[in-house]
């Protein structure tokens, strides 16, 4: 028997939603990754190559609350390592684009972010340089094939014990309670935590840390440039 039109069922049409709500929701997606699992960065200076070069695109991961030595982390900070946000816009435009990218996590924000390597964690004792120029961690020297020109160190010319010292060098620090010690791998060319100690004798006052809270998690993947496609080497 052939069915005529009034026995065919009538076909469902899906509602789609509302295409502002479809938005919404994609930028909530995209929010609670950022906030909670991976948030990506870009590497805006020269301070950490050859690990990591200016217009690298990495990948951070924010499930990992733990931070250990030898790791490569980003850290928010405001206008200095010491304050936390950065100084609030006068323009309303900026001021409105920074709200937003506080609460999803794309596009500029009212912190700055800064990617290094951590040398030293809560109670390490720091100190450059040994008889062959190695930062010493608890009085032991470290491995650190990472490091690309660092700042020079030429016995017996030019060392901890030479006049005038080797800018490679600064004396013992003790890291605090809840923060860290870190450098960049290009050491000639990072504003890092001893910036301001290098070629100095004195460490009261002279280093500047990050403190953990900060810390937004460590760096694991690089997804641009597409030739260095891929983990990132920590050691």
């Amino acid at each position: 028997m052939t069915a005529t039109t009034s026995d065919v069922a009538p076909r469902r049409t899906r509602r789609r939603l509302p295409v502002g709500f479809e938005i919404l929701l994609a930028i909530l997606a995209v929010a609670l990754v950022q906030t909670f699992v991976v948030k990506p960065f870009g590497v805006p200076s020269q301070s950490m190559e050859q690990t990591l070069r200016i217009g690298d695109r990495i990948i951070v991961n924010r499930t990992n609350p733990s931070v250990e030595r030898g790791d490569i982390v980003v850290f928010s900070h405001g206008a200095t390592w010491q304050e936390a946000r950065l100084p609030e816009a006068g323009n309303p435009v900026v001021k409105a684009a920074r709200a937003f990218g506080d609460l999803t996590g794309i596009g500029p924000s009212n912190t700055a972010y800064t990617v290094k390597r951590v040398i030293g964690v809560p109670g390490d004792r720091v100190s450059c340089c040994d008889a062959e120029g190695r930062v010493l961690v608890g009085g032991e020297p470290l491995d650190e094939p990472y490091v690309h020109e660092d700042h020079t160190f030429d016995a017996p010319d030019l060392t901890c014990e030479s006049t005038p010292r080797s800018s490679r060098c600064f004396p013992e620090i003790t890291v605090p309670a809840d923060r860290l010690l870190v450098l960049g791998d290009h050491r000639s060319q990072s504003a890092d935590s001893v910036v301001n100690c290098r070629g100095g004798t004195d460490p009261q006052g002279c280093a500047r840390f990050v403190p953990v809270n900060r810390v937004v998690g460590p760096v694991v993947f690089r997804i641009w440039p597409l030739d260095t496609f891929g983990r990132v080497n920590a050691d």
